[in-house]
Formats: structure tokens, sequence, C-alpha cells
């Protein structure tokens, strides 16, 4: 069983950064894929960004240019610098990683841009 913690979550105003973190309890260097997701309240669960195992990453339209995500395998971490914030960015992110095809997701970390 994966675990994985994200924290770097909190309450900022309109055009900041935060940068959230991920740690997994398992090595990323074997894992299918991980990426970020994210919850607004009556919304569905959607992508916000993902990386595969060979490194190749895909954002949601709608934070490209604003979001980067990236890894650290080193410590077994996933990252996204989120920078040039909106509103319409808050949400419940969640870490979620892929090992043996097994899909795992974190427990989530609040998000919140102010105007």
């Amino acid at each position: 069983q994966v675990q994985l913690v994200e924290s770097g979550g909190g309450l900022v105003q309109a055009g900041g950064s935060l940068r959230l973190s991920c740690a997994a309890s398992a090595s990323i260097f074997t894992i299918n894929a991980m990426g970020w997701y994210r919850q607004a309240p009556g919304n569905k669960r959607e992508l916000v960004a993902r990386i595969t195992f060979g490194g190749s990453t895909n954002y949601a339209d709608s934070v490209k240019g604003r979001f980067t995500i990236s890894r650290d395998s080193t410590k077994n971490a996933l990252y996204l610098q989120m920078n040039s914030l909106k509103r319409e960015d808050t949400a419940v992110y969640y870490c979620n990683g892929i090992w043996n095809y097994h899909n795992y997701w974190g427990q989530g970390t609040q998000v919140t841009v102010s105007s």
C-alpha cells in the first residue's frame, strides 16, 4: 500500500503563489505516472497536471503557463508550483500516483485564493 501526503496548501491572494508538495511512501522511480488533481465544491475532480515515468508532462488548459509540475526522485516527492493564482483555482488539491497500474490518492490539501 502506497501512502501519499500533501502539504503546502493555504490561503493566498489572487496573483500570489503557492508550492504544493506530495511525499510518497514508495519509490517514485517505479511509478507509471503521478499527478495533481483538484476538486472545487459542486464540481468533479479534474486533472491539473501530470508527469509520466519518462518525464513527459501535461497540464489542464486553465493552468498552462502558470503551474509547473516537478518531481524529486531522490526524495520520493512530487511538487506543484502555482503562480499567478486566480480565484477559480480555489479547490482541494489531491496528489495521485500510479504504481503497477494501481491508483493511489492523498487526503488532499485546501487551496483558497482570495480577491
